[in-house]
């Protein structure tokens, strides 16, 4: 339930190489690169990385998770596959089956592109 969500980046060209890998690995479109900014548009979701507006430099969010859904758990393999083999790091249990009251559903967290990002959790559910 969001129209867009925005990350810092201290270093666009790593983060547009980590960013598009991940999501051609899952059937979308690099990153269109707009000056200071990034912009990915998947399964209805807008992504954004950008450098910060008030030019001092990009820090994660302790404990911030941004999450973004995908269609299947095969997808959810393909973007952390692809989100190593350029630089991620897993950040708790490898992707899989999570058991939660009443639902469970395949999860990854993922954290990449830098030091200055937030992690990542790709949810099929």
């Amino acid at each position: 339930m969001f129209s867009h969500l925005t990350i810092g980046s201290n270093d666009l060209d790593k983060a547009q190489k980590f960013y598009d890998s991940l999501f051609t690995a899952v059937g979308g479109n690099p990153g269109m690169r707009m000056d200071t900014r990034i912009m990915y548009a998947h399964n209805d979701g807008l992504l954004l990385v950008t450098t910060p507006l008030n030019g001092e430099p990009a820090t994660h969010g302790n404990g911030g998770t941004i999450g973004l859904a995908m269609n299947s758990p095969e997808e959810v393999e393909a973007w952390h596959a692809a989100g190593i083999a350029n630089g991620g790091t897993t950040c708790e249990d490898p992707p899989g089956v999570r058991e939660m009251p009443g639902n469970s559903m395949s999860v990854d967290l993922l954290s990449g592109g830098e030091v200055g990002e937030s992690p990542v959790a790709f949810i099929f559910g």
